[in-house]
C-alpha cells in the first residue's frame, strides 16, 4: 500500500514527519512483510524549507511518484498552495484515485479549495476553525476532536493529532494490534478518541 504524504513551503514539520513515523514503524513492525511504503510527494524532488528553516527532501515530484492509495494532505503556510492551480489539480487527481484521503491540521483548506471536501464533517487546528467555516461554509467543522472519519476521508486537528489520526489508519486498513505496538514502540500516548 503506497502511502504518499505532500509536503510544500512552510510546511509543520510534525503534520507529515509524525505520520511518516507511523507508517513507517507500523510497516517494520508487520509480521506480514513490509505492508506500508511511505513516502513525501513535492511539487518536484527538489528541497523544501519547511517550518522553522527545516529542509526535507522530497522522494517524489508530480510527475514521477508511484500511484497513490493513502493521500496525506499536510497543513502549514497554506495560503500560497491554495493559489497554485497545479496543486489543486494535483490534489484532486490523487483524491479520485486514492482508496483513503486524509489532511492533517490546515491541510483541510487545500482538500476544500481543490474540492475534495465540500459537505463533508471534517476538523482541523483548533486556531483555524473559523477560518475554515467562513471559507468553506458548506463544510460542517467540527471543534474538540483529534480526528474526524467520514469513511474513506480524514481529517485531525493540528500537528499532534495527526499522529493519532495515522495510528487509527493503521487500525482502520491493518489492524488495532499493529496500531497499538505501533503507538508502543514510539512511545505515544495515543488518544483513541475521535
Amino acid at each position: 500500500m503506497n502511502i504518499g504524504i505532500y509536503i510544500y513551503e512552510e510546511a509543520e514539520v510534525l503534520d507529515f514527519s509524525g505520520p511518516y513515523e507511523v507508517f513507517a514503524t507500523a510497516s517494520r513492525l508487520s509480521e506480514v512483510g513490509d505492508p506500508l511504503n511511505v513516502f513525501l510527494v513535492g511539487e518536484s524532488d527538489a528541497a523544501i524549507k519547511a517550518r522553522g528553516g527545516y529542509l526535507v527532501l522530497p522522494n517524489y515530484g508530480f510527475s514521477n511518484h508511484p500511484p497513490i492509495d493513502v493521500l496525506i494532505i499536510v497543513g502549514g503556510v497554506h495560503i500560497y498552495e491554495m493559489k497554485k492551480s497545479n496543486v489543486m489539480e494535483w490534489i484532486s487527481k490523487q483524491a479520485n484515485t486514492a482508496s483513503t484521503v486524509a489532511s492533517v491540521c490546515t491541510g483541510a483548506f487545500l482538500l476544500a479549495e481543490a474540492g475534495v471536501i465540500k459537505t463533508n464533517k471534517v476538523t482541523t487546528h483548533w486556531e483555524d476553525v473559523n477560518d475554515l467555516r467562513k471559507s468553506f461554509p458548506s463544510l460542517d467543522v467540527v471543534e474538540g476532536v483529534r480526528w474526524v472519519d467520514e469513511g474513506n476521508l480524514l481529517t485531525s486537528g493540528g500537528i499532534s493529532a495527526g499522529i493519532d489520526m495515522s495510528l487509527y489508519i493503521v487500525e482502520k486498513l491493518l489492524d488495532k494490534e499493529l496500531a497499538e505496538k505501533t503507538a508502543k514502540q514510539m512511545e505515544f500516548a495515543w488518544t483513541k478518541n475521535s
